[in-house]
């Protein structure tokens, strides 16, 4: 009977050793303090009692010390033993010595065994806990790699290589993503919480620290230090702007970046679901950085209130909507990378007058939702829509070719 719950308790915990990876020296920790406080519990004292844990055997070991008595003066069973039963053990034992003999667990009754048995389960799975918690306090701003295991409506759930739970909520996804369950998904550990020693870790796909990241693994001279990436900016899934500089005047730290033909960054916008990246030099001469931040756009002039950190960027009237870019998205990005706000003013001053038509005027043959999308891409007159070309108007607004097709026509009929 004993053997057998002993040999229950050890394989039991034997299994869990295992898998949760617990060292030796850490197991008999949790064991001994187990047992203790079963024995304290049970006879008053557990201070003349010895734990040897054998791992390779599966076996522990418990052994109590008494101190020999005379016959019919045993006062405390568990401190004392009787002359006649120490010479059981070994017929030589005399009054006064002490004897050390193996513990029977089996003794505390079944109910108490069951009791330590889900004790040190309940052990073993708090020291899980700190575990994972720990390890991935570490982790944080690092990219982690997990197998997606469940896709619900708010989050997706995803397991480590050792099967621990990743939580990707749907704001830290990007627009265009899509998960299949057993899929390999990279994200960048932003937070770990471990409310009521529950550890939750949360991953995200549209932090800038996430691109920050894949330029690091993508680019050696970034994870060397010869490259510092000074500041990343995204509109998940859209745009996004990478400011870089290096002090080593022999390296073009966007070069690096972009790689030859493209090579390393392409690679980054796959990963991103082909999210448009801009990599700029970084510099403090702020009228130049501001420039910088504004491609695709040439600007011809800039005015620049630092008090207020406001900025007016001079461009000419063809050049506005690259400024302005797909949904806003180029100058919301400037905006974000220098700490400016930066208003756009057509530089008309340096362009030819010539007759020119608001859009609105043409409300009565192009529909109004239409009118207000050619606005969202920096077109007012149509004019400025005329001197895009087909193909970036396809590519820039959210119209179907046919719609692009018709609306050339009108306003091209209009000056014709």
């Amino acid at each position: 009977m004993a053997r057998r719950e002993n040999d229950n308790i050890i394989s039991t915990f034997a299994e869990l050793k295992e898998l949760k990876n617990i060292d030796n020296s850490t197991m008999l920790s949790i064991l001994e303090e187990a047992f203790r406080n079963v024995i304290a519990r049970t006879y008053g004292s557990d201070a003349n009692y010895d734990f040897i844990l054998n791992p390779d055997k599966g076996d522990v070991e418990i052994w109590r010390t008494r101190k020999v008595v005379a016959d019919g003066e045993v006062k405390d069973e568990n401190t004392q033993i009787a002359l006649s039963e120490a010479q059981k053990i070994a017929d030589d034992y005399e009054i006064g010595e002490e004897v050390s003999e193996r513990f029977d667990i089996s003794s505390f009754g079944r109910r108490t065994i069951l009791t330590l048995s889900q004790t040190l389960s309940g052990k073993i799975m708090e020291l899980q806990k700190d575990s994972l918690y720990s390890k991935y306090s570490e982790r944080v701003g690092q990219i982690v790699a997990g197998e997606v295991y469940q896709v619900w409506k708010k989050e997706v759930l995803l397991l480590d290589d050792a099967g621990n739970e990743l939580l990707l909520p749907k704001q830290d996804q990007i627009p265009t993503d899509f998960y299949r369950k057993g899929e390999s998904v990279r994200a960048v550990v932003v937070k770990v919480d471990n409310r009521n020693n529950q550890p939750k870790i949360y991953i995200s796909r549209t932090s800038p620290l996430f691109l920050e990241r894949l330029f690091e693994a993508e680019v050696p001279e970034i994870h060397d230090g010869l490259i510092t990436v000074k500041k990343v900016v995204r509109i998940p899934g859209e745009r996004a702007k990478v400011a870089v500089e290096t002090y080593d005047e022999r390296i073009d730290p966007v070069g690096a970046c972009v790689g030859i033909k493209g090579s390393r960054i392409h690679g980054i916008v796959r990963e991103l679901n082909n999210e448009n990246i801009d990599v700029i030099n970084y510099t403090t001469n702020l009228p130049l950085f501001i420039a910088r931040a504004l491609n695709p756009a040439k600007i011809v002039s800039l005015e620049i209130n630092n008090e207020e950190k406001k900025a007016v960027a001079f461009i000419n009237p063809e050049e506005l909507s690259l400024a302005v870019g797909k949904n806003g998205n180029n100058i919301k990005l400037a905006i974000q990378l220098t700490g400016y706000h930066i208003e756009l003013m057509r530089d008309i001053e340096n362009t030819e007058e010539e007759e020119d038509i608001m859009l609105e005027e043409f409300s009565d043959e192009i529909e109004q939702w239409v009118i207000d999308e050619l606005k969202k891409i920096g077109c007012d007159t149509a004019r400025q829509v005329l001197k895009i070309s087909r193909e970036d108007l396809i590519e820039r607004a959210d119209l179907e070719e046919e719609t692009i097709d018709e609306i050339l026509k009108i306003l091209s009929a209009e000056f014709e």
